[in-house]
């Protein structure tokens, strides 16, 4: 009876490994899929930016013209760049204090040292 036990392992172990096979093959099945999934979206992504980038370019050429002659268009141009501008000094002038308060540290710590 002892060699039927042995035998009856073998097979055992055979099927598991046989289980084994085939769940890593599904496995792979499925990694392959995942894999063919991504590659599926990126291409996608690559061509709405391909799209995005091909209107851009048609704006920019379909730009008219007659907008350099025209004083409505043009007045908003300039008030569109005089509010950048006060934008641009607020910060400016904001960096300035900020500066001006580092260096104003800066130079107290260093006579706070100096006294020592």
């Amino acid at each position: 009876m002892g060699g039927t036990d042995n035998v009856e392992k073998v097979e055992e172990k055979k099927e598991k490994h046989k289980e084994k096979e085939h769940g890593d093959h599904e496995k792979e099945e499925h990694k392959g899929e995942e894999t063919k999934s991504k590659d599926n979206k990126k291409k996608k992504k690559d061509k709405d930016d391909n799209k995005d980038r091909d209107t851009k370019e048609e704006k920019k050429k379909s730009k008219n013209p007659e907008d350099k002659k025209d004083p409505s268009k043009l007045k908003l141009k300039l008030e569109k760049i005089e509010g950048k501008m006060r934008d641009l000094e607020a910060k400016r002038e904001e960096i300035l204090k900020l500066l001006q308060e580092a260096e104003t540290n800066t130079h107290d710590a260093d006579s706070a040292e100096a006294h020592e």
